[in-house]
């Protein structure tokens, strides 16, 4: 059974959350606020986390900074945003949200979007075959284990990014579109393409030489991005 830490400061909307979630069949623990939030992340290791941006005294950005610094770089995390302010949005990506909704939302959307996130993970609730190890440009990618190194050194990758750069690794020399990678990566029909841009721009922060001119992530104008594995020289 997957637990789930639901950080949340209203108390009917964790109310409301934990019981759509319980009787999807995931255990569920709350806080209602950052540090206990932390606290409870550090002790239990929730195997994934829900987490309000609006939280008082240390908002969601912070607790997600924090959880993305310190010993579990890698548990995911959706974050709840009150507005549908796109600065929110992509705040909360680019400090590690692995996926966000939007407030007001429906509780079957959050439960689809948490089966989502973690049936990508290669839990068990997914069943999904993790593939091949994969090799390239430096990079060694192996999707069993959830490791990624370049030339020797371990890479901190979220859920999303790991995800990101398999598929991108895996079609090498193809330019995909934004729209495509969003259905092949975060497997929605539709959303904010803000969320691949925002995925693809902290990706290259962690892989590339140098992030302002980048080498193995290129964009495509007007179509999206493609891998290039070629070494120069």
């Amino acid at each position: 059974m997957h637990s789930i830490l639901v950080v949340d400061d209203d108390p009917t909307v964790a109310e409301v959350v934990t019981g759509y979630l319980e009787r999807a069949g995931f255990a569920v623990d709350r806080a209602a606020d950052g540090p206990q939030a932390l606290r409870l992340a550090e002790g239990r290791r929730p195997d994934l986390v829900v987490l309000d941006l609006m939280l008082p005294g240390m908002d969601g950005l912070e607790v997600c900074r924090r959880l993305r610094a310190g010993e579990a770089p890698h548990m995911p995390v959706i974050m709840l945003t009150a507005r549908g302010d796109e600065d929110d949005r992509i705040l909360g990506l680019e400090v590690g949200a692995d996926d966000y909704v939007t407030k007001p939302f429906s509780p079957r959307e959050l439960v689809l979007r948490v089966e989502s996130v973690l049936r990508r993970g290669g839990g068990p609730a997914g069943g999904r075959r993790p593939g091949p190890e994969l090799a390239a440009a430096g990079i060694v990618l192996d999707p069993a284990a959830r490791r990624a190194v370049k030339d020797g050194r371990e890479l901190s990758l979220t859920l999303r990014e790991f995800d990101l750069l398999a598929h991108l690794m895996r079609h090498p020399g193809q330019a995909i579109g934004r729209e495509r990678l969003m259905q092949d990566v975060w497997g929605w029909e539709f959303g904010d393409l803000s969320t691949v841009t925002v995925h693809v721009r902290r990706l290259r922060g962690k892989i590339e030489d140098d992030p302002a001119q980048p080498k193995l992530i290129q964009t495509v104008w007007g179509v999206g991005y493609r891998f290039d594995a070629r070494e120069e020289g």
